[in-house]
């Protein structure tokens, strides 16, 4: 067990991920450069909260990962962990768990906040369900994945009239988009504000500012958002999917059909570049009905993902 070093590790990680990814089927594939830049996210401080796990001969066969949240009512952290399937089953598991503990405390024993601990599963992930409960982690939400085929058609989008429809221009629109994105979402459950900081800190490596929509309004305002990507990992998996990443409304410009236009626009543009199918992720929860909305344009359900959570004693 020791720290993560710097980016000479990071092929290890990816073979560690990817061999996780056949074994398990739930999508995870990575490469380096895709771990280069979630490594850059300022919510993970590698240094500190990046770990890595080795046999004897060199072999990594575990990693964790404790992203800390921006929260000012919790301290919490979403421990993201990957065990070799030769290597489940041992005591690698609870080290994992414990550790991430720990390093939440740390985090957090200055604040006197309470201390929550997140890790994610899917419904049916071997025994990773199993493994989470046994530790104390209780199932807190759901999020259902949807696909859509994009050989099917796609509706014409309708806005309201006098909104635009055009994509982000650059790092000089962060703050309107800022404003928008977190009063969009300040009604739903868990939410924390987002930073400029954080929509600036990098782009994905498949990155593409045409798939990064915005609508707007006739007084200029930011009103409605809906960001698509083409998946990283096309090229590996040799299939064509592309995923709406997020969507949203602003407060005061909802029920107009903005969400649905937006969505369509989006799917128009996943299908423009050569993407066959469209995949999203929806909080089963969701407040204002989006799973009806993604139904009546033809997504349907692939599996349920579940946050478990897990509250840590101060010391």
């Amino acid at each position: 067990m020791h720290p993560y070093a710097d980016e000479t590790d990071l092929p290890a990680i990816a073979h560690l991920i990817n061999a996780c990814e056949a074994f398990d089927k739930v999508d995870s594939s990575t490469s380096v450069d895709a771990l280069r830049q979630e490594f850059a996210h300022p919510d993970l401080d590698t240094a500190r909260n990046v770990c890595l796990w080795r046999k004897n001969d060199g072999t990594l066969v575990g990693l964790s990962a404790l992203a800390i949240s921006r929260s000012t009512e919790t301290s919490s952290g979403c421990l993201n962990f990957h065990v070799h399937p030769g290597s489940r089953g041992t005591s690698i598991e609870t080290q994992m768990v414990t550790w991430g503990e720990q390093q939440l405390r740390a985090v957090g024993e200055k604040s006197g906040r309470p201390l929550q601990l997140q890790a994610v599963s899917r419904v049916r992930q071997g025994d990773r369900p199993v493994l989470l409960e046994r530790h104390g982690f209780i199932a807190d939400r759901y999020f259902v994945q949807m696909s859509r085929s994009l050989a099917e058609p796609i509706p014409m989008p309708e806005f309201p009239a006098g909104f635009a429809l055009r994509y982000i221009e650059g790092d000089h629109e962060a703050a309107d988009w800022v404003a928008m994105f977190n009063e969009t979402f300040i009604d739903h459950g868990n939410h924390h504000p987002m930073t400029v900081e954080q929509f600036s800190y990098g782009k994905d490596p498949a990155y593409n500012p045409t798939l990064d929509l915005i609508a707007i309004a006739p007084d200029r305002t930011f009103a409605a958002f809906c960001n698509a990507s083409c998946r990283e990992d096309n090229r590996r998996s040799g299939r064509n999917k592309g995923t709406i990443t997020l969507l949203g409304t602003r407060r005061g410009f909802r029920k107009q059909g903005l969400g649905r236009a937006m969505l369509l626009s989006g799917l128009q543009r996943l299908k423009a570049i050569g993407a066959e199918t469209a995949l999203l992720r929806v909080d089963s929860d969701n407040p204002f009905g989006a799973s009806r909305l993604y139904t009546s344009v033809g997504f349907s359900k692939l599996h349920t993902t579940v946050v478990y959570t897990k509250e840590v004693r101060h010391r």
